[in-house]
């Protein structure tokens, strides 16, 4: 248990000064639920307040906190059990808390059944345990993407909001007569909402999608910046549980900053208009803080952060996140929990930024060893096996993967055989038929297996269904290279570009692909001429990562000369012109490469992944114009 150590040790200094408080602060019985933190003289809530948390007494919560507190280990490493005393003197919001860090150190040791079960007995009275047994169902949601897993986590963080309202006083956050239980509802219940929006931009990713999320969670981001205020207001006294409350402000103002700081100028001017606004510099500090701390939150804010330098940064930006800082950030769990699985997820994550794959392998191994409960994180680190093994070249392999997700996984079983097509299209006849299966067959198979999410389909699906179709034809002209090509949808040109020897290798499997097209004969020259568009995109994405900036752009130049005879494929112009953008930033010639994201920002619409294209566009005007745009650079934005 050692997650806990430090808010054991902060409790215990809480405890001994509850009686020696300094003037102007009330003194509450040892049965008060919470102290009064924002207005001297008022007296405790009753201790029959229907607000209260009866852990303590609770019949079915007895033996839990005794429980824990008798294993946890002191400085010498035995185990003490504490006097019925001293747990009468502490508060049930600081028992409740303590038992969801005992929990959440559970599930770090990928304990994830006992974890819940200790959760879900006090969810219908515990705010704290609703809302971290909401969390954790939000977590497998999202590493499944299964409707039925959104579902479920939707409907219990929507119980946990209820529950948190009952905890809220009923009145503005301007009434200064506010007990430290009742705004640890206010941010519990902020928090809900934001998780909630969160759940709504997992089903989809389309302009719609984000914003009606973005109004869904007006009432959290309002609620974040009065209770920041709050924090910064000369009548707010620290309460027994202020590191936790603090916490939570930090991760609700830094996670808003952020994700609102990454949307494209499109949404971002439709939310700016009702109110919203962020600074991602701001929002990171945010994050940053909160992590450092042994409080209930700094485990979200350590996975937001993460998330951010691994994932974000590179799928939605332009893959510049901050690996050294992530590194950092994970060492101290890793060290902590060496078998978790979601820290070894990360690990080997961070190793294929690198361009590590081999360690990178072992690590997304080691992940499907520790544990055998949630298959979900196997399935996330087959997904990036199977990129591994993409980025080496290894078709069998990648097709391997793919395979194990189409047959266990339900995200999307359009995408998983559309990439075994795409690997089985990389090999001989002979390899494929060690597999059983034919690359036209299961490419004619992508459209049937479309799912919806929300009543939305997949973006990945679209493009896999625009680029299967062809092979309804009689006799179809294959696709060049379509592992390569679903791979710079998901930015792993960033990746192989940190290896000359990957990069090369690429540009190796480009000639060859174009040699094999020319032994299909075709009198249609405009597809042969599409055919050739992404190709020419992705040998001048490679080329530009060896450094060859003029034949690069000489390719990314092509793409743009042949747009009137680009048919199906409408993403490549504008794509073209963000990585022509991106060439000219590394080579300092900024005003050409915002003309250039700009032109592909308004010129350009309903063409494949364009959501996607457009986060990146953001993400290189900010690089480009070295200001922050989408928010003012005060700690938080002024109330609209």
């Amino acid at each position: 248990m050692s997650f806990i150590s430090g808010l054991r040790r902060s409790l215990k200094r809480n405890d001994s000064k509850r009686n020696s408080l300094p003037v102007g602060r009330s003194v509450e019985s040892p049965t008060s639920p919470s102290s009064k933190i924002l207005q001297a003289g008022e007296g405790p809530d009753s201790p029959n307040s229907p607000s209260r948390l009866s852990i303590i007494n609770h019949k079915e919560t007895d033996p839990v906190i005794p429980d824990f507190r008798l294993h946890l280990a002191d400085s010498t490493g035995e185990s003490k059990a504490t006097a019925p005393s001293a747990e009468s003197q502490r508060s049930d919001l600081s028992l409740a808390l303590e038992d969801c860090m005992a929990a959440l150190d559970l599930f770090l040791q990928n304990d994830f059944d006992e974890a819940l079960s200790r959760l879900q007995c006090r969810t219908k009275d515990s705010m704290y345990h609703a809302l971290t047994y909401a969390t954790i169902l939000e977590m497998q949601a999202m590493m499944t993407f299964n409707h039925e897993d959104i579902l479920a986590a939707g409907n219990n963080m929507k119980e946990a909001q209820a529950l948190c309202q009952r905890f809220r006083k009923k009145s503005s956050l301007t009434n200064k007569n506010f007990t430290e239980e009742e705004l640890h509802a206010e941010v519990c219940y902020a928090e809900c909402l934001l998780q909630r929006a969160a759940l709504t931009f997992l089903q989809d990713e389309n302009m719609i999608s984000f914003i009606k999320g973005g109004i869904k969670v007006r009432n959290s981001y309002q609620t974040y910046k009065e209770l920041h205020n709050v924090l910064k207001s000369s009548g707010y006294t620290q309460g027994d549980n202020h590191g936790h409350f603090e916490g939570g402000v930090k991760l609700g103002v830094g996670s808003f900053n952020l994700m609102i700081s990454m949307l494209p100028t499109r949404i971002l001017r439709l939310l700016e208009f009702v109110g919203f606004s962020g600074n991602k510099e701001y929002g990171l500090q945010q994050l940053e803080e909160g992590s450092v701390t042994h409080t209930f939150r700094a485990f979200l804010c350590n996975m937001l952060l993460l998330c951010y330098h691994t994932f974000m940064s590179f799928i939605l930006g332009t893959g510049e996140g901050d690996i050294e800082d992530a590194e950092k950030l994970l060492q101290p769990y890793l060290k902590q929990y060496p078998k978790g699985a979601i820290f070894l997820f990360f690990a080997g994550r961070i190793e294929v930024i690198k361009g590590n794959l081999d360690a990178a392998i072992g690590r997304f191994e080691a992940c499907c060893e520790s544990q055998q409960q949630w298959k979900q994180f196997h399935h996330m680190c087959y997904w990036e096996l199977m990129w591994c093994f993409t980025y080496k070249r290894h078709w069998k392999m990648a097709y391997f993967y793919a395979d194990l997700l189409s047959k266990e996984n339900t995200w999307s079983k359009a995408t998983y055989a559309y990439m075994k097509g795409a690997y089985l299209s990389m090999m001989t006849t002979e390899e494929c038929k060690v597999f059983g299966e034919k690359e036209e067959e299961l490419f004619r198979q992508v459209p049937g297996l479309k799912q919806k999410i929300a009543g939305k389909s997949l973006p990945t699906e679209k493009f896999a269904i625009r680029k299967a179709r062809r092979y309804l034809a009689e006799n179809p002209v294959p696709l060049p290279v379509p592992p390569l090509e679903m791979m710079y949808i998901w930015n792993g040109y960033t990746v192989i570009g940190k290896r000359k020897d990957l990069t090369e290798g690429m540009l190796q499997t480009l000639d060859e692909a174009q040699k094999k097209l020319e032994l299909y004969p075709s009198n249609d020259t405009t597809q042969n001429r599409q055919i050739l568009c992404t190709t020419h995109l992705l040998r001048g994405l490679c080329l530009r990562h060896l450094g060859f900036h003029e034949e690069a752009e000489h390719y990314f130049t092509l793409v743009l000369c042949n747009e009137t005879q680009i048919k199906f494929d409408h993403y490549l112009v504008p794509n073209a012109l963000l990585e022509h953008a991106l060439l000219c930033l590394e080579k300092g010639r900024k005003e050409e490469a915002v003309r250039l994201l700009e032109a592909a920002k308004q010129n350009y619409k309903n063409y494949s992944m364009e959501s996607r294209t457009h986060f990146r566009i953001q993400a290189a005007l900010h690089k480009a114009r070295a200001t922050d745009q989408n928010g003012v650079h005060s700690p938080l934005p002024s109330s609209p």
